[in-house]
């Protein structure tokens, strides 16, 4: 498996499909897939992932944008 880049901040907007690691499973590394309602990071990136809130209210950082 190919580690992708951590999306940047400037990549990543409301309506689109994303996979998200929460805070409770960040050791395990489980993904969790959603769609954005809001950007919560204010800078342009950061090592562990944009966070953001999915449309279903689940809060994580940004680990791939699905295609």
């Amino acid at each position: 498996m190919i580690a992708m880049p951590i999306p940047k901040r400037s990549e990543i907007h409301p309506g689109l499909r994303v996979q998200i690691v929460e805070k409770q499973n960040q050791r395990a590394g489980t993904l969790t897939e959603g769609i954005v309602a809001r950007v919560l990071t204010r800078s342009p990136k950061h090592p562990h992932g944009i966070k953001v809130m999915l449309e279903d209210g689940k809060v994580g950082r940004v680990q791939a944008i699905v295609e």
